[in-house]
Order: structure tokens, then sequence, then C-alpha cells
């Protein structure tokens, strides 16, 4: 009799949930519900819908009919695609040029003869100043496309949230959170609570 009063008030309960969960719908379209429920893959950019960035997916809604927005959107992701293309391949051989001066220092220092190993010392710094003033251009612009690579994406971040903001208080003006339901079903809980209190042990 226990168990069937228990099963009983516990399907009570989650009939109770299901009815309280049509509450709160949406009454205004925007852009943070058509960003959940848009269709990923193959309609959406992999970058607005890879690791659910919230963001961007609500951004991607804004600009989807905004051509002047994606051509923006395009040039931004395109440019971090080859900068990063141009900065690799410098870096790869000033890379070889680093790793061959660590190795020979790692060599000389192996030298048994200190006279010797001093000369052979003396002569891989001299080398590889002669080398960092001959690049020292080199790394001045590469810092540079870094620096321009990072003023650009934290300028666009801002853009977006900027962008988004207003997104995401119409949302919650569509979604306003009353208590009456929670009230109502904290109510019901008490109910039962109050009956199972009652039973006999």
């Amino acid at each position: 009799m226990k168990k069937m009063f228990l099963v009983s008030a516990l399907a009570f309960l989650l009939i109770s949930c299901g009815e309280n969960k049509s509450q709160n719908n949406p009454i205004v379209d925007n852009a943070v519900d058509n960003a959940e429920s848009s269709v990923s893959g193959s309609l959406k950019d992999a970058r607005y819908s890879d690791g659910g960035d919230f963001i961007n997916e609500i951004y991607y809604e804004l600009i989807k009919n905004n051509k002047n927005l994606q051509d923006l959107d395009d040039k931004i992701e395109k440019t971090n695609e080859n900068s990063e293309k141009v900065v690799l391949n410098y870096n790869k051989i000033l890379g070889k040029s680093t790793s061959y001066y660590l190795s020979a220092n790692y060599h000389a220092a192996s030298i048994n003869d200190s006279i010797l190993q001093k000369q052979i010392e003396k002569e891989i710094t001299i080398n590889a100043e002669k080398y960092d003033l001959k690049i020292k251009n080199i790394k001045i612009l590469i810092a540079q496309i870094n620096k321009n690579k990072d003023k650009m994406n934290d300028l666009y971040t801002v853009f977006k949230i900027r962008k988004t903001l207003p997104e995401i208080e119409k949302y919650q003006n569509a979604h306003p959170l009353k208590t009456d339901s929670l009230n109502n079903f904290i109510n019901k809980q008490n109910q039962l609570l109050n009956e199972i209190k009652k039973l006999k042990q």
C-alpha cells in the first residue's frame, strides 16, 4: 500500500512538472531563440557552431542577412589565417637557427679542453649575435603582425558583444520569469510532503 502511494505521489509530481514546462514561452522573435533553433551543419559556418560559442551563434543570426557584415567577417577570418601562414614560414626558418645554436652550445659544453671550449663558445656567440642583428627587422615586423592581429580581434570581439547585448535583453524580455508556477509547484510539494508525514510507520 505504501509503495503504491509513493508511486502515485511521484507520478503526480512528474505530471505537475510537465504542466509548468509550457509556461514562459517566447513572446517575440529574437536572435537568441533563433540561434538555438537554427539548423546547424551545412547552413551554418563552422566557426559559428563549434564549441557552443553562444556569442558567435547569436552574432551569426544577426549578420546572416547583412552582406556588409558578412564580408567584413570573412575578411577578418582570412586575414587571421593568412597572418598565421606568413608568420609560420618565417618562424620555421628562425626556429632552425635557434635550435642550431642551442645544439652547438650543448656540444661545446661537452668539450674537455677548457681553452678549446671557450674558443668555440665565443665563435658560436659571435655568429649568433651577427645573425640576430641580421634578423632584427624581421622580428620587429613579425611582432607588428601579431600585435595588429590581436588588436583587430580585440576590436571585433568588442563589436560582437556590443551587437549581441541588445539581443540577450530582447530574449530576457521575451521570457519573463514569473514566480507563479514555482510557488504553485512548491505548494503541491508541501501538500504531498504533509501526506507522506502522516503515513503510519
